[in-house]
C-alpha cells in the first residue's frame, strides 16, 4: 500500500509526497503555508485521482513525460516525476489512482 508523507521544507512550507508501496515518489505537491492546507491538498488528491480527466499529461522540453493532477477549479494539486516514455507516465498515473484513495498519512 502507498502512503502520503508530509514534511516541512527549509522555508517552513508544508509539502506532501505520495509514495507507492515500493517507496517511489509518484506525486509531489506544491508548498502550503499551513499544515491544514496541506491536509486539504491530500484530500483533494484522494478525490480527484479517480477522474482520468483531472490528469494533465505533458511533455517537457527535454522530451521526457510527466503529469499534473488538477482539482476541479483547474489548480494543480500535484506533479509527477519525469518519465523516459509515455508508457512510464501512464503507469505513474495508474499508480496514483490505485494508491491515493486509501493511503495513510505520515509525518516525516
Amino acid at each position: 500500500m502507498g502512503k502520503f508523507e508530509v514534511k516541512t521544507d527549509n522555508s517552513g512550507e508544508f509539502r506532501f509526497n505520495l509514495k507507492a508501496a515500493n517507496g517511489q515518489v509518484i506525486l509531489s505537491s506544491e508548498g502550503y503555508t499551513t499544515k491544514a492546507a496541506c491536509e486539504n491538498g491530500i484530500e483533494s488528491v484522494r478525490k480527484n485521482s479517480q477522474d482520468d480527466a483531472r490528469f494533465e499529461r505533458k511533455t517537457a522540453k527535454n522530451g521526457k513525460h510527466y503529469f499534473n493532477l488538477k482539482a476541479g477549479n483547474g489548480q494543480v494539486i500535484g506533479s509527477s516525476q519525469m518519465y523516459a516514455d509515455e508508457s512510464g507516465m501512464e503507469n505513474g498515473i495508474a499508480s496514483v489512482k490505485k494508491n491515493a484513495p486509501d493511503a495513510p498519512v505520515e509525518e516525516v
